[in-house]
């Protein structure tokens, strides 16, 4: 089968394609024949050897995927060949065919194609883990979402309104902010060209944020963090702005909030009951038409380098999705 292979770690250009062996399914796995793999910016973080998982080398990148299943392993009932499917892998997803844990693997809903499932997973899953379980998200409360742009921002903006929050999107350029107001923002802030604690000062009348959701880090995480009401919640979902930043303490001490991880991967791995009920809770709003993934763009695999470099360099907005063959 043909797949993107990392064979040394480097940044996208380095990949290469090439055939691999099948692969097949053992005890509670599934094998699909795959169909589309979302773009996420941990994948070219992993391809580095700078992510939290550090595959053995060659490996496959791609955690994001939806096909068709070929075959069932042992154990498995709740599945059958030719079932279409979305879910996620640690990697593996930039190939023809992957292997996927059956507890990690979901139904594709009515009405939903190969390209907005692989679309939906990490980004959701990510997002709504972030709000519901970590944030405990309450109506009418303010959210601020930094990136709100991307894959992960969006979905957070779309579920924050869904939860009846004030969403205030915060993202770098005019283009992006527009697609922001697109998605129901009720504010937005240009964080390149105005003060990102003051304006959020100024748009909740001096009370700040309740809950920063933020996959940007770098220079944007302490005015956020700054920004935050008493008793916020600010949640560290990543590092889009390529620096891990250090947070002074007295900063949380003073406003009384909470420094908050969220690990979605982990979360999904160790408590994969709740994650379903998550995923349920999410397939039935798009369903129902309020949750809606913004495809920005679908490469072919052997573009796949293209893509990661666009992620990386934070020229998309929304999804980028490789689509097989």
């Amino acid at each position: 089968m043909k797949a993107i292979v990392c064979e040394k770690f480097g940044l996208p250009d380095t990949l290469v394609v090439k055939d691999i062996p099948s692969v097949s399914p053992g005890q509670g796995e599934v094998k699909i024949i795959v169909k589309a793999c979302g773009i996420n910016f941990p994948d070219g973080l992993i391809i580095q050897g700078l992510y939290q998982i550090k595959p053995p080398l060659p490996f496959v990148p791609g955690s994001d995927v939806a096909g068709i299943i070929e075959e069932v392993g042992d154990g498995i009932s709740n599945f059958t060949p030719g079932d279409k499917v979305f879910g996620f892998v640690e990697h593996g997803g930039y190939a023809e065919e992957t292997i996927i844990k059956a507890k990690a693997c979901f139904p594709i809903p009515e009405g939903m194609d190969f390209i907005t499932a692989a679309s939906f997973m990490v980004a959701y899953g990510t997002a709504y883990h972030a709000l519901k379980d970590r944030a405990h998200l309450k109506t009418k409360e303010t959210l601020l979402v930094l990136g709100a742009s991307g894959g992960v921002g969006l979905a957070a903006l779309q579920l924050g309104k869904l939860m009846g929050a004030n969403v205030v999107a915060a993202a770098s350029t005019d283009a992006k902010l527009a697609l922001c107001n697109k998605n129901g923002a009720d504010h937005l802030i240009n964080y390149q060209s105005e003060d990102l604690k003051s304006k959020v000062k100024e748009i909740t009348n001096g009370l700040g944020a309740d809950v920063v959701f933020d996959p940007v880090g770098g220079p944007y995480s302490e005015p956020a963090l700054r920004a935050t009401a008493w008793n916020g919640r600010y949640l560290v979902i990543g590092f889009a702005a390529g620096d891990i930043p250090k947070i002074s303490l007295n900063i949380p001490l003073l406003k009384g909030n909470a420094v908050v991880g969220v690990f979605w991967g982990r979360f999904a791995q160790q408590t994969p009951k709740h994650n379903l009920q998550n995923i349920v809770e999410l397939v039935q709003w798009f369903k129902q038409g309020k949750l809606t993934p913004h495809i920005d763009k679908v490469y072919k695999l052997e573009e796949a380098p293209q893509a990661l470099n666009a992620i990386l360099n934070r020229r998309s907005m929304g999804k980028l999705v490789i689509k097989m063959g």
